[in-house]
């Protein structure tokens, strides 16, 4: 099996990189660091020419696009759990998993690059704001699903939905949103961090769960 992922640390990318660790499967890490701009260098462009994480490669197939990348694992390796294996559950489990993509990422898109929308920064700053208070009401509809976990979001065994819930939390304190505020997702987000394969993600990317900030009494 050759198998290589792409990846950024901190980035949604820790999705299938969680997920492969977590399936026992070998594979190639590797990083790519945003803040240098190597997604943009010509060796990464003519792999993904819109430079974005993460990356499969498999064999000589290259595959783009979390979800993508997750039903191919999830194909490959099907002992790893990625998703329910079949029936409502899984229709459920790519609902969710479908929402958390194309929903709750790009609202918090909206926060943290504002720039990507205007070129105007006092508009940016009107952006980022309205972005962050929809994105409190997203993580509170995750929320009401991690306080139905049992004990994973899909069941019995964790898979691509918690660590993506992770993800999105953990987004929320540069957000200006503190986790514990979400305390079923934000023990949900621990435990997940803690299972060993997962822990292994977690210190390559060197993840530091919480990045809330309180703001600074003037």
């Amino acid at each position: 099996m050759s198998l290589k992922l792409y990846f950024a640390p901190g980035a949604c990318s820790f999705v299938p990189h969680s997920m492969l660790e977590l399936s026992g499967a070998a594979f190639e890490p590797v990083s790519v660091k945003l803040h240098k701009g190597e997604q943009r260098s010509a060796d990464y462009l003519a792999m993904n020419p819109r430079g974005q994480v993460p990356v499969l490669v498999d064999g000589g197939e290259v595959i783009t696009q979390i979800v993508a990348i997750l039903l191919h694992l999830d194909a490959k390796l099907p002992q790893a759990g990625i998703l329910p294996a079949s029936g409502l559950a899984r229709t459920r489990a790519l609902s969710t998993l479908a929402w958390m993509n194309n929903t709750v990422h790009p609202t918090f898109t909206h926060v943290f690059m504002p720039q990507k929308f205007t070129d105007d920064e006092g508009t940016q700053k009107v952006i980022g704001a309205f972005a962050a208070n929809s994105y409190r009401g997203l993580l509170g509809e995750i929320e009401v699903l991690a306080a139905q976990a049992s004990p994973w979001l899909t069941g019995e065994k964790p898979g691509a939905l918690d660590a993506y819930a992770l993800t999105l939390l953990r987004w929320g304190g540069y957000a200006g949103i503190d986790p514990a505020t979400f305390p079923a997702t934000w023990a949900l987000a621990q435990r997940f961090a803690a299972l060993p394969a997962v822990a292994r993600a977690v210190e390559r990317e060197r993840l530091q769960l919480n990045v809330y900030q309180p703001a600074a009494v003037a």
